[in-house]
C-alpha cells in the first residue's frame, strides 16, 4: 500500500504515522490539565476502553490512533506525576510477575474450560488477545516500569537489534499476504498445534522469523539508509 493512511482502521504503520501528527495537540491537552483532571481522564479512558471490553464484553470500536492516544495519556501521567512505587524495582517487578502469571493462568484456565464445554479454543486468549485487554495492558505497563528502573547501561547489541524492531514488524506483519505465507504456508501453525509440538514450534518459529527479519533490516540500514543519510 503506497498510501498507508487508506487503511487506518487496522493498519499499525499508518496509524503510527498519523498518531505522530496528533502528539503536539495531545501535549497541549495534557499540560492544560491538573493532576486530578489528568487522573480522571486516564481513569475514564481505561474504564471505557479496557475494563468494559475485558469484563462485560462490551463491543468497543477503536483503531490504533485511538489506542495510542490512550497510552499517551497513561504514559504522560506516569512521567509528569511520578509516584514512589513507580521507581521501585521490587514493586514493579512483582506487579509484572503477577500480571504474567495471571495472563498465562487465564489462557490455561479458559483453554481447559473451552475443551470441557466444547467452545472455540480462541476464547482461551480472551484476556490477552488484544492490546486493550486488562491483562495485556497491565503486563505492558508494569514491564515498562520495571525495565525502566533497571540500569542496563549501554549495549551495542541491544541497540542494534532495537533499531531494527520496527523494520521486523514491517517485514513480517504488514500485510495479510505475508502473514498467510509465514504462518499458514511456511510454518503451518495449525498442523503444529494438531501434532502436539506447538510449544517448540512457537518458540523456534518466532525466534527464526525475528532473526531473519532483523538481519534483513540491518542490511537495509547499512546498504541503503546509512549512505542516503550521509548524502542528505
Amino acid at each position: 500500500m503506497l498510501v498507508p493512511f487508506l487503511t487506518v482502521a487496522d493498519n499499525f504503520t499508518g496509524c503510527f504515522l498519523l498518531f505522530y501528527l496528533l502528539i503536539p495537540f495531545l501535549n497541549k491537552l495534557i499540560h492544560a490539565l491538573t493532576e486530578k483532571e489528568h487522573f480522571w481522564l486516564m481513569t475514564w479512558c481505561v474504564g471505557v476502553y479496557v475494563v468494559l471490553p475485558s469484563f462485560v464484553k462490551a463491543n468497543v470500536v477503536f483503531n490504533y490512533v485511538t489506542w495510542f492516544s490512550i497510552l499517551f495519556i497513561i504514559a504522560s501521567y506516569i512521567r509528569l506525576y511520578p509516584k514512589d512505587w513507580f521507581s521501585d524495582t521490587k514493586i514493579t517487578g512483582m506487579i509484572m510477575a503477577v500480571s504474567l502469571i495471571l495472563s498465562w493462568g487465564s489462557v490455561a484456565v479458559l483453554a481447559t474450560l473451552s475443551r470441557m464445554f466444547g467452545k472455540n479454543i480462541g476464547i482461551s486468549y480472551f484476556f490477552v488477545s488484544d492490546s486493550n485487554k486488562i491483562l495485556a495492558l497491565a503486563t505492558g505497563v508494569s514491564a515498562f516500569l520495571f525495565f525502566k528502573n533497571i540500569n542496563i547501561g549501554y549495549s551495542r547489541i541491544i541497540n542494534t537489534i532495537a533499531a531494527s524492531t520496527f523494520g521486523v514488524l514491517l517485514i513480517h506483519a504488514n500485510s495479510n499476504t505475508m502473514r498467510r505465507w509465514l504462518w499458514q504456508d511456511t510454518f503451518n501453525n495449525v498442523g503444529a498445534y494438531e501434532s502436539g509440538n506447538v510449544v517448540i514450534h512457537a518458540v523456534v518459529s518466532v525466534l527464526l522469523i525475528y532473526t531473519v527479519c532483523t538481519v534483513i533490516d540491518i542490511c537495509r540500514i547499512k546498504l541503503l539508509e546509512a549512505p542516503l543519510m550521509k548524502r542528505l
